[in-house]
């Protein structure tokens, strides 16, 4: 994908995250987002445990995904019934393309579970890469649906997995907007012993 140094420079330096609601069509077909996957697996793991699964949600079920939203919300938040649940609907069903990025460590080895957590993270990071090296924008998000333990199980989570977030992969529907970064400075510094 990168023919020079330079290419790759420029893409770490280009990539954005684009909102998920603006994000228009198209989205990778299926053999570019199994290829975005695949490059997003070449990802540091520690004893090759690969702790982590990916779960593509396809177009007809989103409606499927937004009714598993609704009704966890509504368990999880008593009184929720009856309530306007529309951000949820909007959630489940914007940008092309959605994928499940899931931590799944593996228990009773000698490998820290931080080292897993971080792997599937840099899994997160790889997915955002590999995307913009095809040329779509992607967004990471999480909130309340990352954290439900009903959204979680639904998605094949088990006991001390968790989703890391929602990956929405689509074309960008407008010009990114460039956010303000860290200043190096601020965030960097030697070590003086």
């Amino acid at each position: 994908m990168f023919n020079n140094t330079s290419s790759l420079l420029a893409h770490l330096a280009t990539r954005r995250s684009g909102k998920a609601r603006d994000m228009v069509a198209p989205g990778p077909d299926a053999a570019t987002l199994r290829e975005i996957i695949a490059l997003a697996l070449r990802t540091p793991d520690h004893g090759k445990l690969a702790p982590w699964r990916v779960v593509t949600v396809a177009d007809d079920q989103r409606e499927a995904f937004a009714t598993l939203l609704k009704n966890a919300w509504v368990a999880e938040n008593p009184g929720a019934a009856g309530m306007d649940l529309s951000a949820l609907d909007q959630f489940a069903h914007q940008a092309p393309t959605l994928l499940v990025l899931l931590s799944t460590p593996v228990q009773g080895v000698k490998i820290p579970l931080w080292e897993q957590q971080m792997s599937a993270g840099a899994v997160g990071m790889n997915l955002l890469h590999a995307a913009h090296a095809h040329g779509f924008v992607g967004s990471w998000l999480t909130g309340w649906a990352a954290y439900s333990p009903q959204v979680a199980q639904a998605f094949g989570a088990r006991e001390g997995d968790t989703i890391v977030g929602y990956f929405f992969l689509g074309t960008a529907g407008g010009a990114l907007s460039e956010r303000p970064r860290p200043e190096y400075d601020d965030v960097v510094s030697a070590w003086d012993i």
